[in-house]
């Protein structure tokens, strides 16, 4: 079972609230938390890539650094973790961000992959005159499916001439190609979604719903894994969930009542307001899945709350689900958090024994 980090490189990680730890991203901070991970065993990084923030009396997510730029850097300083950078699919162009990923191979050969991001607010993309209309909402994951192979054909084969909708390539030429095999990664929750990672990606990030609910997923596991039968494709699911973990539950549990009542109130609207633009969208998609009421205050990002122990049994419930192949953690105090992680919680857990084994 790997373990991943989604490093926090939007100020304050994913706690929407006044009470939370607060601190702004940099190089520096995530360097260190990216090498105690790898410290740790961690399997993989993956960063986000946010262009507004959500404001409040918070500024959440105002300040945000750029992810293929700063995975760059990262993959300079550390030796066996998979970094993952993200890219923003309307703000682009797929040859140049193949080139930028074949660069960063050369960095760090076999350990670099990217998130394809086909973008739910389109307030990031309207105040760069960025946006193609709402009518995008309905056939983005085909423009990104299109994406994806000019970016495939460039790896392999040096070349692309490929005659879209969206794209047209006239004898596109990269070289020198990878070194490594660069994966995909997704994060599509609805139908659609899982279809075209299960065409074009390697995983695809799904949301563990709900507080110290391990299986409520299930379901989404198990779409990934039909549209997966369907393409004959090996398509595995990495889960998100947040981790707020103490010595016992009353500690951590009180920690998080915590977060609630000081929930930044404006941010949430925001994100409501962004959530509820695509009409289009599904029950399952980011855009509703991002606005249910319960746990708002850390973007519906499952949660497992409680001691050590506790939260080992709940991270082993969610990846006893089959065609689960990893789980990515964001905690509420990252550099206490990975410490935790890796000394009191992974050594508890099942699913990483034989990790812990050749450790």
């Amino acid at each position: 079972m790997d373990i991943g980090l989604f490093i926090p490189i939007g100020n304050n990680g994913w706690l929407i609230s006044a009470s939370a730890p607060q601190y702004k991203p940099s190089f520096a901070m995530n360097k260190k938390l990216v090498q105690a991970a790898e410290g740790y065993g961690f399997d993989f990084a993956l960063s986000m890539i946010k262009l507004r923030g959500f404001g409040g009396k918070t500024e959440f997510w105002d300040y945000n650094l750029e992810s293929f730029t700063l995975m760059s850097a990262l993959a300079a300083v550390t030796s066996k973790i998979k970094l993952f950078a993200s890219t923003a699919i309307l703000t682009l162009p797929p040859a140049m961000v193949a080139r930028m990923a074949v660069t960063i191979d050369s960095v760090a050969p076999g350990r670099f992959g990217v998130n394809i991001v086909t973008g739910w607010a389109k307030g990031e993309y309207d105040q760069m005159g960025m946006w193609p209309g709402d009518a995008y909402f309905g056939y983005r994951y085909d423009y990104a499916s299109e994406y994806v192979q000019v970016m495939k054909d460039l790896w392999g084969e040096g070349r692309s001439d490929l005659k879209g909708r969206h794209f047209t390539m006239e004898d596109c030429q990269l070289l020198p190609k990878p070194e490594g095999r660069i994966e995909i990664v997704g994060a599509g929750q609805s139908a659609r979604g899982m279809e075209f990672v299960a065409n074009y990606g390697d995983y695809n990030f799904i949301t563990a719903g709900g507080i110290n609910k391990p299986t409520q997923h299930r379901a989404q596991v198990e779409a990934l894994v039909e549209a997966a039968a369907k393409t004959g494709r090996d398509v595995g699911a990495y889960i998100l969930c947040m981790v707020i973990a103490a010595e016992t539950d009353e500690i951590a549990l009180a920690k998080w009542e915590s977060y609630r009542e000081g929930a930044d109130v404006d941010a949430l609207a925001w994100m409501s307001d962004q959530g509820s633009a695509d009409t289009t969208a599904g029950a399952g998609s980011t855009a509703r899945h991002i606005n249910l009421p319960e746990g708002a205050v850390n973007l519906n990002i499952g949660t497992f709350v409680g001691s050590f122990a506790t939260v080992a049994k709940l991270l082993d419930e969610a990846a006893a689900i089959p065609g689960t192949k990893g789980i990515m953690l964001t905690f509420d105090d990252f550099e206490q958090g990975i410490e935790d992680f890796g000394q009191k919680i992974q050594p508890l857990m099942a699913c990483r024994a034989d990790h812990m084994a050749a450790v």
